[in-house]
C-alpha cells in the first residue's frame, strides 16, 4: 500500500515526538557515552533540523524526557537497564541540568516537555497520549535515542493506541548502530512509516 506521507504529516494531525534527547544521555556528560557518541554524530543533528522545520510548519513538538529521584522512589527495578542507569556517576535527578532537552534543541514557547519517572517509553508513565489526543494529533513523528529499548517502545505504544507513526530513520539511533538499522529494517518498518529528515523537511515547506 503506498502512503502519501504529505497528508499523513499535514501539519494540522502531525506531532514530533522526541524521546530523552536530553543532557544526561546524549549531552557530552551523558549517563550512556557509547549511546550519546553515536547519538551526537547523526541523530542529533538531524532531529534539530526536523524539529526546526516542524516549528516553521507549525507541527506540535513535544520533548519526552526521563528523570529519576536520588532515592527511586516510584522508579522501576525490574530491569538490568534500571539499575545500569542508576549506577552510573550521572544522576538523571530531577531539577537537574541532566534532565533537560540538549541546548542544541532547545525549547521553543510553542513546545510541551513531557516528564517520566517509570516504564521504558514515552507513552508510560506520561500523559502523552491524552496530550496528543487533546491536541488532535492522529500521526506522531518519532526521534530521539534509543532504537534498543524507548524508539521501539514508542513505535509499538502508539500502533497500538491506534497514531500512524513516521519514523524518520536518521534521527533515530541505538548501539550497535548496525542492530538498530536491523530493527528499523525488519521490525519497525512493518509498524511505521520509515522516512528521512530531508523527506519531511521537504513536505513541510
Amino acid at each position: 500500500m503506498s502512503v502519501d506521507l504529505a497528508e499523513l504529516v499535514s501539519p494540522w494531525r502531525t506531532a514530533v515526538v522526541t524521546s530523552e534527547m536530553q543532557n544526561g544521555v546524549i549531552g557530552e556528560q551523558a549517563a550512556l557515552p557509547e549511546l550519546a557518541a553515536v547519538a551526537r554524530a547523526g541523530a542529533l543533528p538531524a532531529t534539530v533540523r526536523l524539529v526546526e522545520a516542524a516549528r516553521r510548519a507549525g507541527v506540535e513538538v513535544v520533548h519526552a524526557v526521563f528523570e529519576r529521584r536520588p532515592d527511586g522512589k516510584g522508579s522501576n527495578t525490574n530491569a538490568r537497564l534500571f539499575h545500569a542507569v542508576a549506577g552510573r556517576e550521572v544522576k538523571l535527578a530531577p531539577g537537574t541540568p541532566a534532565v533537560e532537552v540538549v541546548p542544541e534543541i532547545g525549547v521553543a514557547p510553542t513546545d510541551i516537555v513531557l516528564r517520566r519517572r517509570h516504564g521504558i517509553g514515552p507513552m508510560g508513565g506520561t500523559d502523552l497520549d491524552p496530550v496528543l489526543r487533546n491536541l488532535g494529533v492522529t500521526t506522531i513523528v518519532g526521534a530521539g535515542v534509543s532504537v534498543n529499548v524507548a524508539i521501539t517502545n514508542l513505535v509499538m505504544d502508539a500502533v497500538n493506541l491506534g497514531y500512524n507513526v513516521v519514523l524518520p530513520r536518521d534521527a533515530v539511533c541505538g548501539v550497535p548502530a548496525d542492530y538498530a538499522e536491523a530493527v528499523i529494517d525488519n521490525t519497525l518498518s512493518l509498524l511505521a512509516t520509515v522516512t528521512t529528515v530531508d523527506e519531511l523537511v521537504e513536505v513541510w515547506k
